[in-house]
Parts: C-alpha cells; sequence; structure tokens
C-alpha cells in the first residue's frame, strides 16, 4: 500500500525506485498466503488451495495490466497518466487491508506460533543467506526439527524449484524480445499474449490443478516439465503464430501445475509451528530464482541468439528432472 502511494506521488525516478523497493518488500503478501494455506490440516484441502492461489495470481496477472492500461489511457491529462493507475492500486490495497483486518481469521493456533524476536536474534543469517536458504538451515532450530530424511527433500524440492523459477522466469523476461523482433509484436499485441497466457494458467489451475490428488503432485511435476522443454524449443524456434502460439499453450499449461504442486508438496514437511518458515524459505528462493534467472537468459538470448537461448534453457529442464530422482530414492528410505 505505502509502494502505491509513493508511486502515485513520484516526481522522479529515484523516488519511482524506492516505490518500487517498497512494493517487492510488499510482495511477502504471497508467501503469508501459502503459509496460511499450508495451517490447513488437511492434504486434500491444502493442495486445492495452493492451487487457487495460483488462480488469484494468474487472473490478477491478467486482468491488472488491462485494468491499469485502461485508466492510464483513458485520460488527456499527461500528469495523470501514472497517478491514476498508481491511486487505483492504493485503492484496491486499503479494500484489501480492510477485507484482512475484518474477515481473516488467525489459522496457526496460540500454542503453535513461535516468537518471532527469539527467532529473529537467532536465525536471522539462515533467512538472508542464499547458502542457508538452500539448507533450509532455519527449520533446524528449536526442538522440532525435522529428520534427516525429511530435511533431504526440503532441499531437494527447494533446489527443484529454484532451479525451474531460474529458466521459467528467463524465457518470462525475453519472449518480449523474441516477440517483438520476430513478429514485430505492439505492445497490445504482447498485452494480447499475455493475457492468452494468464488466461490458460487460471483455467488449468482451477480446472485441473487443484484436483491433483495428494501423493500426486512429484508425477504432476515431471510431466509438467517435461512438456516445457517442447515448449521452449517451439517458442525459441517459432517462425509462424501458429507455432508461437502451441508452444505458449504448453508453456501455460506447464506453467500451471509446477509452482502449486510443488508449494503443495513442501507445506507436508515441518512441524505446525514450522509451516511459515519452511514456505516462506520456499518463496525466497523462488523470488531468488526470478531475480538472476533474467540476467543469465537476457545474456545468452544478446548473444548467441534466442534459438541457441532457447535451446539451452530447454535442455536445462533436464537437471531439476535429475534431482527428482533423489527424492525418490529418499522417500523410499523414509
Amino acid at each position: 500500500m505505502t509502494g502505491a502511494k509513493i508511486k502515485a506521488m513520484s516526481r522522479s525516478f529515484g523516488i519511482f525506485l524506492i516505490s518500487r523497493i517498497i512494493g517487492g518488500l510488499s510482495k511477502g503478501n504471497v508467501s503469508l498466503c501459502t503459509a496460511i494455506i499450508a495451517d490447513l490440516p488437511s492434504l486434500k484441502n491444502r493442495s486445492k488451495g495452493m492451487a487457487m492461489i495460483g488462480v488469484a495470481f494468474s487472473l490478477g496477472f491478467t486482468i491488472g495490466p488491462m485494468v491499469g492500461a485502461y485508466f492510464a489511457m483513458n485520460t488527456t491529462n499527461g500528469e495523470l497518466f501514472y497517478i491514476r493507475p498508481a491511486l487505483l492500486a492504493l485503492l484496491l490495497a486499503v479494500i484489501d487491508l480492510i477485507f484482512i483486518f475484518l474477515l481473516l481469521p488467525e489459522t496457526l493456533p496460540k500454542e503453535n506460533r513461535v516468537s518471532s524476536i527469539i527467532f529473529g536474534f537467532q536465525g536471522v543469517s539462515d533467512l538472508l543467506s542464499p547458502v542457508s536458504l538452500f539448507h533450509f538451515s532455519a527449520v533446524t532450530r528449536g526442538k522440532d526439527r525435522p529428520t534427516q530424511e525429511s530435511l533431504q527433500n526440503l532441499r531437494v524440492l527447494g533446489l527443484v524449484y529454484f532451479l525451474y523459477l531460474f529458466l521459467f522466469s528467463g524465457l518470462e523476461y525475453t519472449i518480449s524480445f523474441l516477440t517483438h523482433q520476430r513478429f514485430q509484436f505492439s505492445s497490445m499485441q504482447q498485452g494480447k499474449m499475455f493475457f492468452f497466457i494468464g488466461i490458460t494458467m487460471a483455467v488449468i489451475q482451477g480446472g485441473y490443478a487443484r484436483r491433483i490428488k495428494p501423493g500426486n503432485e512429484v508425477k504432476a511435476v515431471k510431466r509438467a516439465i517435461i512438456l516445457l522443454m517442447p515448449a521452449f524449443l517451439l517458442i525459441g524456434w517459432a517462425n509462424s503464430l501458429t507455432m508461437l502460439g502451441c508452444g505458449l499453450l504448453l508453456y501455460s499449461f506447464a506453467a500451471a501445475i509446477v509452482v502449486p504442486c510443488l508449494s503443495s508438496l513442501v507445506s507436508t514437511y515441518g512441524s505446525a509451528s514450522q509451516k511459515g518458515t519452511v514456505m516462506g524459505i520456499l518463496r525466497s528462493l523462488g523470488a531468488l530464482a526470478r531475480a538472476v534467472g533474467p540476467i543469465l537468459s537476457a545474456t545468452l538470448y544478446w548473444l548467441i541468439g534466442a534459438e541457441a537461448c532457447f535451446t539451452i534453457c530447454s535442455v536445462s529442464f533436464l537437471i531439476p528432472l535429475i534431482y527428482f530422482r533423489r527424492l525418490k530414492a529418499t522417500r523410499k528410505e523414509e
């Protein structure tokens, strides 16, 4: 909410950057949502909840930019060109805050809550160091530390989640370059493309992903990642809109499955008081992947071309698939 307010009032690029930093910090609300869903005792409801978060995110990703563009374009006053969408975001944030205060109950019983102050002094480095995040060091503190087998599973799933989003965010970032260069897409045409992606993801998440039964998440994720390999190849080598559309369809279908299923799977680990920490670490790994993935993919794109860049990314999806074999072996031991 504060980020939207500063963005609306900004008169310089520096102030605008500050608003984006505050807005980025505010994105922890998605992590909190997944932690709340992780508190649900039923595995089936937990899986549905993770999928519904994905549906909400996809619809927001689809509708939000269109609404913002409408409010920005629906004025002849250049001063209001940026202010009106920002003020709209501020209004929605206020409504959301009121909704949370009035209607959202606390999902974790008092006996399962951990003092954030005590944890902050003991484990702040565990939540800031990338190495500690990959090792899930924060959940090894306290009396409810997971077994070695469970901790190994968490580390494998965290690495798979990171690698997937690392590669996925690279395509997400460079696809606008490709469509503009190869097909001369305008901003409106690219908006329609992302609308197609968002709607497809929302439909798949609402109709299929939330019906995946507990215990079948790993198989679903493996199939989705396998689908991403031809999707990246079709998009990178597309010489027609039909070929591009087929690649985007496979891409959207797979993307709608991986994150909800991995989130649901990770939420089964840790004690009741550790669910928030586990999900927070997972989201942190995702944020790290989204920060560094586009840098590498954009570098490859401009140095060696779209075809080679997307081919390398496609083949690289074999790495998370290989790591899943370690997860399977650990589960057999359990």
